[in-house]
């Protein structure tokens, strides 16, 4: 079944682009206002690498080239972007279809798979469910796929329940979507570890039976952009995420040098992102990427989001490899069960978020 099928018998048919409720008058609503030093405008692109697949696993010099531009671009922000990834194509339209259709339900439809509180899973509006300040523009989709939290069908199980055996069409795309994104990241792990000279099985293994999660974003126009975030600026948490981002529309930026820079979107290709997680089996060596979202007045834009974490249970330590009496242990040994409960009870993901996890642990 093809997207366009998929969507037509799955989800009811809206041509509804209203905006909510608080995006309705020309001055937005105090609780998007985001403080001025995050509001700073980005003016320059970011010169990340583009590295492409199939020319590193043609092996020889090509691999080590692309080695050293994912080194270099790691060490500096922690971001760089894949093409020939292997990802079908079509695949990711049909993911991008179905999300976008299902942001353009209308509300009373898209709160039947409402976020509760405590929950990883389902559709939230502003993230309002814990925070009534510098609340993004934007709605989110978050769904799980394999891990120790889920089984093999969660996407399917989520869209069934929330909305009935009509829809078991579309959390199969996004299962496939997961799949394929997961297959891509064990890749990525293993090119990680042959840029850093360690032994690509030890990141490996964090992975196998890592936890998964989507998030399908949308960020519709807004009326005072200039005031507001789509996402505000932070680190992901995770060990690394791919970002597929509208390429017809700009709205991601990295922080490096002191300055906010664009991530040009480029046709068919992939961003690559490192976490907070990554950042510590590291040793630090490879930076979590500090990024955020703008909107804009005249287009919506929608993103996927594939974060990957380890094992929930698995201990998060750098490989000794990475230790020297230059260079000590940074961080304490962790699992991300422990980061995950500190971030879901705890914490708002920011810039310092894995500073201040650590010395929560160490007090507790």
């Amino acid at each position: 079944m093809d997207s366009q099928q998929t969507i037509s018998s799955s989800f009811s048919s809206s041509s509804s682009t209203d905006l909510p409720q608080h995006q309705e008058s020309l001055k937005i609503s105090k609780s998007f206002l985001w403080p001025e030093q995050d509001l700073a405008p980005a003016h320059e692109e970011l010169n990340e690498p583009v590295i492409d697949l199939e020319s590193y696993y043609a092996g020889g010099d090509q691999a080590e080239a692309a080695c050293e531009l994912v080194r270099a671009a790691c060490a500096s922000h922690g971001l760089f972007q894949v093409v020939n990834h292997g990802v079908d194509l079509d695949l990711i339209r049909q993911a991008r279809d179905c999300s976008l259709a299902f942001f353009k339900l209308p509300a009373a439809e898209k709160f039947k798979a409402e976020k509760r509180h405590g929950s990883l899973c389902g559709y939230s509006s502003a993230n309002a469910e814990r925070f009534t300040s510098r609340l993004p523009w934007k709605e989110t989709l978050t769904l799980l796929g394999f891990g120790e939290r889920c089984g093999d069908r969660a996407a399917v199980d989520f869209f069934t329940s929330s909305f009935g055996p009509s829809y078991e069409n579309v959390g199969l795309v996004f299962e496939k979507y997961c799949e394929a994104m997961k297959e891509l990241s064990m890749r990525i792990v293993e090119m990680l570890g042959r840029s850093l000279k360690v032994d690509p099985s030890y990141y490996r293994e964090y992975f196998v039976e890592g936890v998964l999660m989507l998030k399908c974003n949308f960020y519709p126009r807004c009326a005072e952009p200039e005031f507001t975030l789509g996402t505000g600026p932070h680190r992901d948490t995770n060990s690394h995420t791919i970002l597929y981002q509208d390429d017809q529309v700009q709205g991601l930026q990295v922080f490096v040098d002191n300055q906010w820079k664009l991530v040009r979107p480029i046709s068919h290709a992939l961003v690559v992102a490192m976490g907070d997680t990554f950042q510590a089996l590291t040793n630090k060596m490879y930076k979590s990427c500090l990024h955020r979202a703008v909107v804009n007045n005249e287009q919506e834009r929608l993103s996927l989001a594939f974060f990957i974490s380890p094992a929930e249970g698995k201990p998060i330590k750098a490989p000794e490899d990475l230790i020297s009496t230059d260079k000590p242990r940074l961080y304490p040994e962790f699992t991300w069960s422990n980061l995950l409960y500190y971030i879901q009870n705890h914490y708002r993901a920011d810039d310092a978020t894995l500073q201040n996890f650590c010395k929560w642990l160490q007090s507790t």
